[in-house]
């Protein structure tokens, strides 16, 4: 019995060195692409709770096309998002509401040669006054 708990305990063993190299280099790879997308996601963040805010403002509701473009962009700058160029904003009359949408790709490069684009959409529905 004793000598088959040792023939058992011979054979088990953890992982190889190769495997241990894919890995690690699995999450290297992981953490470089986390560190390159996360920013965006960040940046997505603040945009989306910008969004948020807008239909409840009273200044935003009283406000004309061309300036609640303004109000949005400023909004931007305020919270240091320097992505969204002004073509990015665009403001739509509706039904008894302006509808704001904010459209855009950012890209950037992860290792060598490749890189990630990733796109979002956010809309705004305004009722006017």
């Amino acid at each position: 019995m004793k000598k088959n708990m040792m023939h058992t305990m011979s054979k088990q063993r953890g992982l190889t060195l190769i495997s241990w190299v894919v890995v690690i280099v699995f999450l290297l790879f992981q953490g470089v692409i986390a560190m390159n997308v996360l920013p965006v996601y960040m940046t997505d963040s603040t945009i989306k709770s910008i969004m948020a805010e807008l239909p409840a403002d009273v200044a935003v509701q009283r406000a004309s096309r061309p300036k609640l473009k303004v109000i949005v962009a400023k909004r931007l700058n305020i919270n240091s998002v320097y992505t969204i160029k002004p073509d990015d904003i665009k403001v739509k009359k509706g039904r008894g509401e302006n509808i704001v949408t904010i459209e855009y790709e950012p890209r950037g490069k992860l290792i060598g040669s490749l890189d990630y684009i990733v796109s979002f959409k956010h809309e705004a529905r305004i009722k006017t006054r």
